[in-house]
């Protein structure tokens, strides 16, 4: 099982790296997840947790604890990409994401900053999330105008029809989407487990025929196992993946010990309900994410389908 991570910056990264396998002169640092900060022409290969350096193409987020998130990075998960990308140790090279849109959650009144979160869209599989939502508007174009803009933001944005739109992108396309969470506070896996398990319960209450099978159950009980128990301190971060055929994978930044991946679920109806508590509905985990990554998408559908992966490349 291969994760990296790759923040890029502006300048050109190294050549695309050998196939990750095990053969004699095998890196074995590949192993785990890394974080390769292009600077100068040069790569610096850290391991993941480890402060990163010059990166110059970030986002800020809003809060000084973690201040920034990346506008690219690569993530690969063997297991979930089996059958996807070749057979298991023959991926060329990790795949590239680009960030959607990201915000803070917040809980209570008192609005108590718990953890930075970024939706990040596969860059080869922009062009069919484009596709999908232009054709929500008009069938046969392929860009949208100002007007058919605002249309689609305020579909996006509407309890219902939006949760109806990323219903039918999650369920019928094969983009592969993740979602990287980083605490501005020590926390727990107990507390992040309970409150997935109530979004995807709360998903099942309302589409009991889709949801009340034995399989759906046994799915959910795999999802509280994969995140079980242990804290999650600050700065750490987290990453939830979805496949291509919508199975979820974690990883999580252990520090000391380094980079662990939690498991996997196979079940798409898991990963789409984790992705309608940020994306869609009437009180998703962080309204200002919800907000940012609409406003990413309507960048992505004012251009003409197929060319913001070379457009929006540093």
């Amino acid at each position: 099982m291969i994760a990296i991570w790759v923040i890029a910056t502006s300048v050109d990264l190294p050549q695309k790296p050998t196939k990750l396998d095990s053969k004699p002169g095998y890196d074995a640092r590949l192993q785990d997840p890394l974080i390769v900060v292009g600077t100068e022409r040069k790569a610096v290969v850290q391991k993941l947790g480890e402060e990163a350096v010059e990166n110059t193409d970030t986002v800020e987020t809003g809060t000084s604890t973690v201040p920034t998130f990346p506008r690219l990075l690569q993530f690969d998960d063997e297991e979930i990409a089996t059958g996807e990308k070749g057979e298991l140790g023959e991926l060329e090279s990790p795949t590239e994401y680009q960030l959607m849109g990201l915000g803070i959650r917040k809980v209570s009144f008192l609005g108590i900053q718990v953890y930075v979160v970024g939706m990040y869209v596969a860059t080869d599989d922009i062009a069919q999330l484009q596709r999908t939502l232009i054709k929500k508007i008009d069938p046969i174009a392929t860009t949208l105008v100002a007007g058919e803009k605002d249309t689609l933001k305020e579909k996006l944005l509407d309890p219902v029809v939006g949760e109806e739109v990323w219903n039918h992108i999650l369920s019928s396309t094969n983009v592969r989407t993740l979602f990287r969470i980083v605490p501005v506070r020590d926390t727990d896996f107990g507390h992040m487990r309970d409150a997935y398990v109530r979004a995807v319960t709360a998903q099942a209450r309302k589409n009991p025929e889709e949801f009340g099978d034995d399989k759906f159950g046994q799915s959910v009980a795999q999802l509280k196992a994969m995140f079980g128990h242990g804290n999650v301190p600050k700065g750490r971060e987290l990453v939830l993946a979805r496949s291509g055929k919508g199975s979820l994978a974690a990883w999580f930044d252990t520090g000391k010990t380094g980079p662990q991946r939690l498991g996997e679920v196979d079940d798409e109806r898991i990963s789409r309900a984790l992705w309608l508590h940020y994306l869609a509905g009437s009180h998703v985990a962080s309204e200002a994410a919800r907000k940012s990554i609409v406003e990413g998408i309507m960048e992505f559908v004012e251009r003409p389908v197929g060319t913001v992966a070379t457009q929006v490349h540093v």
